[in-house]
């Protein structure tokens, strides 16, 4: 009944959008868990989505920032003789001239061109997948490296604050609501024990060791748009979170997901590693992708993006399991443990590999630096 009155309100949201009249809402679309999505059909598809307020509690800062840097990329991409309705995001402006419609129940619409004859893919399919998504947010990078990222609004504040993350699990540690520490002194203890890592990239930031930038923060495959001929990566998606932050977070998170062997939620840890292989190809497509516009110390920091990334995940969860998982959503007992599990299991096998992961990304470049001369 809620889906059926949510699909109503979809097809009266269209009406204030500056479009053609014969555009009709077909239904939800994509897998996406955050917002309503819905598939708009006509001259030219339209993608509408209802935003969520609980997680963008200021969806006009949201669309500022993705409109800012639309705007700056079709610039971009236009002087590259490229195709602005393929390669970014465009938004279309309500009847009015606005980035949102704001419906009678107090609800925030969006709509979007659907970037045709391209799909998502929500699992790697083949290496050259990851490559390619690589590429792409490292293209992502480079085509806003000259973009002045602190304009940009904190849409989440303090999103990958790992310093912040690391005193809210001291908080819940503390607190122990639920009476649950006793049974996680382990988990607790890994991450006392590498206090340093939660303040290594915010100190190096704050000591001006590491650049600003514009930042997308949830770099996973299906925010890719890949042409369906080629498979090339051709349009990064999903701006809700577009924030100023720091390069080097962007391409730890892929690899904390992406060159993972196992689940987020694998209960056999012997089957959770860093694959290095995987870690290499990302590497290479995000360094090419780049295309020269991180400095030589972000370059540096790569892995310790990686880790960083997987310290901070794995934090949060055990944060929301002390809590009573009040912000991941579960589906069974323990489910947030067993995802604290793994992102240990991957920061450990990311600590043994440690040099070779320094030595990857110090090949990498020295090569793709050699192609660039």
């Amino acid at each position: 009944m809620e889906e059926n009155k949510l699909f109503e309100r979809a097809k009266e949201a269209i009406q204030a959008f500056d479009i053609a009249e014969e555009m009709c809402v077909v239904g939800p679309y994509g897998s996406g868990h955050i917002n309503d999505t819905f598939l708009v059909e006509g001259e030219k598809n339209c993608i509408l989505q209802r935003m969520n307020r609980n997680i963008f509690v200021k969806p006009e800062e949201v669309m500022a920032n993705i409109l800012g840097v639309t705007t700056f990329l079709k610039e971009k991409i236009k002087k590259a003789n490229g195709d602005e309705l393929r390669e970014t995001l465009t938004v279309i402006f309500t009847k009015d001239g606005k980035p949102i419609y704001w419906d009678k129940q107090g609800d925030c619409w969006r709509m979007y061109y659907m970037i045709e004859d391209a799909i998502s893919y929500d699992k790697v399919e083949s290496e050259q997948d990851f490559y390619e998504s690589a590429w792409a947010f490292g293209n992502f990078q480079q085509m806003l490296s000259d973009y002045p990222a602190a304009t940009l609004y904190e849409t989440i504040p303090q999103f990958h604050d790992t310093k912040e993350r690391y005193h809210a699990f001291l908080q819940a540690v503390e607190a122990d609501v639920c009476n649950r520490a006793k049974d996680v002194t382990a988990e607790i203890t890994f991450f006392q024990d590498r206090k340093e890592t939660a303040y290594v990239l915010g100190d190096m930031l704050a000591q001006g060791k590491l650049p600003l930038r514009v930042t997308h923060n949830d770099t996973k495959l299906n925010n890719i748009m890949m042409d369906k001929k080629t498979r090339k990566g051709i349009c990064v998606i999903d701006l809700d979170t577009v924030m100023p932050g720091l390069a080097v977070h962007d391409f730890g998170d892929a690899i904390r997901f992406g060159a993972s062997t196992g689940d987020e939620d694998e209960k056999d840890l012997s089957k959770v590693s860093c694959n290095m292989k995987l870690f290499q190809l990302y590497t290479k497509g995000f360094l090419k992708g780049c295309g020269g516009s991180l400095t030589d110390t972000e370059i540096a920091m790569l892995p310790m993006g990686a880790k960083v990334m997987t310290y901070e995940c794995g934090m949060r969860f055990l944060t929301d399991y002390l809590k009573g998982d009040t912000y991941f959503k579960i589906h069974r007992e323990g489910h947030n443990l067993d995802r604290c599990r793994t992102q240990i299991k991957l920061v450990k096998d990311m600590e043994d590999k440690w040099e070779q992961m320094k030595e990857i990304v110090k090949e990498c470049s020295v090569k793709i630096k050699e192609i660039e001369k």
